[in-house]
């Protein structure tokens, strides 16, 4: 265990407790989008804006990671399915943690969809990314959403409590799940969800405040950051965008503050 608290102060931040993530996995599931082209200058952009850790697939890191610039923590992806198959709910894992250290990883992380027709095979998947984690001292971020025939509303906040539990009880260090909307529900989901909770961005907002307002409640409800890919690296001004969601995540700032650093 010493091992793994190690690696989890190289992708939080050690004076709040709080993470500020970038996932870019987004090119398996749904292929070349605007802002995972220059891998190197978006990983530089959210590094200088305050990021703890940026999350991508293997086949990316050496196209991107710590190419310049601040310092920032490495999560390896290990689950995927792409938006075009017909089965795009069930992950497969693509990775392992073995892989993960030979590549200098800071942490693990996979994905599973609580109530798609896969769920058993995904549990068990991530059972196995459990027992290497343990065995390796290595982090393990679980990112589960409520998704399958029988989810009416993936947002539902029950349905996202129940995934972010079972997140926890097959052994994740850090929780990523959608926020429910408003502090009460949200609240309630971290209390029940024991380890510590990250937001998902979900897809990409309109709106800079709604954004900014998201992150400053699931803070107040017992949040320990954010996961938030397209929010940020598809922002007119990722690095401003990086730079307002760091300052309300470690440092305390309110929503409007933390705009300021947004150019407009």
């Amino acid at each position: 265990m010493f091992g793994k608290n190690i690696r989890l102060e190289r992708i939080i931040d050690r004076k709040s407790g709080n993470a500020v993530i970038v996932p870019m996995d987004h090119g398996i599931s749904v292929g070349p989008i605007p802002g995972l082209i220059d891998m190197k200058d978006t990983v530089n952009n959210v590094s200088e804006g305050g990021a703890t850790a940026v999350l991508m697939h293997k086949g990316i890191i050496a196209r991107g990671h710590r190419a310049g610039g601040k310092d920032v923590g490495l999560i390896l992806h290990l689950s995927a399915s792409t938006d075009i198959g017909v089965t795009s709910h069930s992950k497969v894992l693509v990775a392992t943690v073995e892989e993960a250290i030979k590549y200098g990883a800071d942490a693990v992380s996979a994905h599973i969809n609580v109530g798609a027709q896969s769920e058993s095979q995904m549990l068990s998947d991530l059972g196995k990314v459990s027992e290497s984690c343990m065995e390796w001292g290595m982090p393990f971020l679980v990112m589960a959403y409520p998704r399958g025939p029988s989810i009416k509303d993936s947002f539902d906040p029950k349905a996202v409590a129940h995934a972010a539990r079972v997140a926890t009880e097959i052994g994740a260090d850090i929780v990523k799940c959608s926020y429910t909307g408003d502090f009460d529900s949200f609240s309630k989901v971290v209390e029940g969800a024991l380890a510590p909770v990250v937001i998902a961005g979900g897809p990409k907002m309109d709106s800079d405040m709604d954004i900014l307002n998201m992150v400053e409640t699931s803070i107040a409800a017992g949040g320990h950051g954010v996961s938030m890919g397209r929010n940020v690296f598809q922002h007119r001004d990722i690095r401003g965008m990086m730079t307002a969601i760091s300052d309300i995540v470690l440092h305390g700032a309110t929503a409007k503050e933390a705009a300021e650093h947004l150019s407009i």
